[in-house]
């Protein structure tokens, strides 16, 4: 997504750290080359509004569970091989591999 303006800070580095932005996950100068992206850029001010009206959606829902730790750290596995391009494996690859029950032979 681009509104097709330059921009100090570039829409698509804008976006693909959107989430760090929202959690306060960030250095506090990229933080404000952010809020100055938004500034400028409706596109992005949209998209930002968008996540962060879902964020608390999830959280007024979903927010008094803990989440497990092994489906924390799977979730994050998955969007880190997302972010770097890699295909993401439809079936679950951290599960052990279970062997294939045996065949059994007809009975005559």
């Amino acid at each position: 997504m681009s509104c097709g303006e330059p921009h100090e800070t570039d829409c698509s580095e804008v976006l693909d750290h959107l989430y760090e932005f929202l959690d306060s996950e960030m250095p506090d100068v990229d933080r404000v080359k952010f809020r100055q992206h938004f500034d400028e850029c409706s596109p992005c001010l949209e998209k930002y509004g968008l996540e962060q009206a879902v964020k608390k959606l999830v959280k007024r829902c979903c927010g008094h569970d803990d989440v497990p730790s092994d489906l924390r750290a799977k979730v994050l596995g998955r969007l880190d091989l997302i972010r770097s391009g890699q295909t993401v494996p439809e079936h679950d690859v951290t599960a052990a591999q279970v062997a294939p029950a045996a065949q059994v032979a007809p009975e005559s």
